[in-house]
């Protein structure tokens, strides 16, 4: 992988997630009460009634439950992309809450609401992200490297006559095609 796309694909994980559980902490109050510097709702009700504005053009009834389903997503994305825990997946998640947020303030407040707040940048880097073939420093990563180093252990004990260690393995025949397969990617859906 080169530098450019490791780089890359590093800064955007930890971008897109640092955003997702800032504006997070913000509506449950963790910066502080709304009205204070640098706070943009403070809590829940404040971020309700935004929520409210933003969906203005669907029942007042499901606002409320969007609201909080769009607030765990940013939450468990923002996570993810942070560990770089089923980074592709993550990141398709983004880009589609991103788009969907852009979507619904262009409708409610006008095309300039969510190009001023960069909301479809957000959702394209999102799409970005989960376009890349790579990522580097992630959990994705180690889980993969685990899972061939086993295989390739599997495959060693396999070749000496010795029994291997997983069961799992025990009962399957390691090939060495499927190894050099398995080191070749990282994570894929």
């Amino acid at each position: 992988m080169h530098i450019n796309q490791k780089l890359s694909s590093i800064y955007l994980r930890v971008a897109i997630g640092i955003s997702y559980l800032w504006e997070v902490a913000d509506r449950l109050g963790l910066f502080g009460p709304n009205g204070h510097p640098h706070v943009g709702w403070g809590d829940w009700k404040h971020f309700v009634a935004y929520a409210k504005q933003v969906m203005s053009f669907l029942p007042e009834g499901i606002v409320n439950p969007l609201a909080t389903i769009a607030t765990i997503g940013e939450g468990g994305f923002g996570l993810l992309l942070i560990l770089g825990l089923f980074t592709r997946m993550a990141a398709i998640g983004s880009g589609i809450l991103s788009l969907c947020f852009a979507i619904a303030m262009a409708i409610s407040f006008g095309i300039e609401s969510p190009l001023g707040y960069s909301v479809f940048t957000l959702s394209a880097a999102s799409f970005l992200l989960a376009s890349l073939t790579q990522y580097s420093w992630t959990l994705d990563k180690w889980l993969a490297t685990r899972l061939v180093n086993k295989k390739l252990s599997a495959y060693q004990s396999q070749q000496n006559g010795l029994k291997a260690d997983d069961q799992d393995l025990h009962h399957t025949v390691i090939d060495l095609k499927q190894i050099r397969a398995l080191a070749q990617i990282d994570y894929r859906i």
